[in-house]
């Protein structure tokens, strides 16, 4: 059976908590592949219920849904022992939730390296959560990462600590004039941490593809968006892992070839969190309306979001790096009571059209959004179940999405609710 990959396709925030909520009860599994506790995703059910959830997927609100935080994904052990208590306390149930045993651990010192670093930079600073993400990653790769499997052992965890703190010190020390973090109180309160979780570590490995020999349809979760990407993102102004497609089975475990689909987020507008560039950012009165209107405050920051028109270089971009096959447009009833909707088409850089994404930064720094002026729509479509129930110029609105991104729009948010949404073309086929 397939697996499905869900990607947020500009600059995160665009809805995936809401697509992964509608899609769980057509799965089995639901994973997530990257990232950590960054990004956060809101999900509001039926009866008025608010969840925020950073770490956890958001197939935990779903019965019978088995969730993974994958290999992929590096995670806090104070985080995660405090998502999964709010989530118990308002009757969730978490059981089915599994951590992978080569997940790599934020420590308390990536936290404090991080924070202290985006200070120093000053502004130069790229716009970090300072959850200590980045520096948990930099040790992975550089191969000297604490992983979930390590509280299992003591006497490995330990050794990895001292070893980590005898550099990182120098570094708090020395380099930022803080002060040395004890070895000893650190490795303890990450084991005492573990001991609460040590039950749901697993191979999710052989887990998930177990899942899928046996026939069970599982939902492949990225946080963040393409535009964040290591790799395929607004470098440096990015996050430090592959939140793209390419990232799903490198962070989950199984192979490309199990992937038959990928669900791509659009917000109806462009929003970004942070540093960087952003063509269609929007400072005015109607950037305001946007982030009013939008309720643009990130989930797990508190920073208001930068907002603009939708940009259709952006979505073509990421049809093309993430090969989507289908497209959820998230807040469609934002834009209702305006009185024509731009959208970019194109941008001019330094005199010259283009209407693909630029190769270097510096000219995405200085792209023109060209804009194409669409009729508004004054009705309210929160109540619309139908894409045939939204006005004309919401449907045109939405063709011409299709027409420049790349890719079909199967499903539409019209309000924040689990059940305001329009399903034009079935994802799971």
């Amino acid at each position: 059976m397939p697996a499905i990959v869900l990607i947020g396709a500009q600059w995160g925030d665009e809805g995936k908590g809401k697509a992964t909520d509608l899609l769980g009860d057509q799965v089995q599994w639901v994973v997530r592949y990257q990232g950590g506790n960054n990004a956060g995703h809101t999900v509001v059910l039926p009866d008025g219920q608010n969840f925020a959830l950073k770490l956890i997927p958001s197939g935990i609100l779903t019965e019978g849904v088995t969730n993974v935080i994958g290999n992929g994904v590096v995670v806090d052990p104070g985080a995660l022992l405090d998502e999964l208590r709010g989530l118990e306390e308002k009757g969730v149930d978490t059981s089915r939730l599994l951590l992978s045993a080569d997940a790599h651990l934020i420590m308390p010192y990536h936290i404090a390296i991080d924070k202290v670093t985006e200070r120093y930079l000053g502004s130069r600073k790229i716009g970090t959560t300072g959850r200590g993400i980045g520096p948990c990653y930099q040790d992975k790769v550089a191969r000297v990462g604490v992983r979930v499997q390590d509280l299992l052992d003591e006497k490995i965890l330990r050794q990895k600590v001292e070893s980590a703190l005898e550099v990182k010190n120098q570094i708090l020390v020395k380099v930022y004039n803080r002060k040395a973090l004890d070895p000893a109180q650190v490795a303890d309160e990450v084991l005492a941490q573990g001991e609460q979780f040590a039950k749901r570590i697993a191979d999710t490995r052989l887990e998930l593809n177990k899942a899928l020999e046996a026939g069970e349809t599982m939902l492949l979760e990225g946080s963040q968006g393409t535009l964040l990407d290591v790799d395929h993102g607004t470098y440096p102004f990015v996050t430090s892992s592959n939140p793209t497609s390419g990232g799903a089975s490198a962070g989950s475990g199984i192979g490309p070839g199990r992937i038959s689909a990928v669900l791509g987020i659009l917000k109806a507008y462009t929003t970004r969190v942070g540093s960087g560039p952003f063509p269609t950012e929007l400072t005015d009165e109607m950037g305001e309306h946007l982030r009013k209107v939008g309720g643009e405050v990130g989930v797990n920051t508190g920073r208001d979001r930068r907002t603009g028109w939708f940009d259709a270089v952006i979505a073509r971009y990421a049809t093309r790096v993430n090969g989507i096959t289908d497209y959820f447009l998230t807040k469609l009833d934002v834009l209702s009571g305006l009185e024509s909707v731009p959208i970019c088409v194109g941008y001019e850089v330094d005199g010259f059209h283009t209407e693909d994404m630029p190769m270097t930064q510096t000219d995405v720094h200085h792209a023109v959004p060209v804009y194409e002026q669409l009729p508004g729509w004054w009705e309210d479509i929160s109540e619309c179940r139908r894409f045939e129930d939204l006005p004309k110029n919401a449907q045109a609105y939405v063709h011409r999405i299709e027409e420049l991104s790349g890719a079909q729009v199967s499903a539409i948010g019209v309000g924040p609710g689990r059940d305001q949404t329009i399903t034009r073309h079935d994802i799971i086929r």
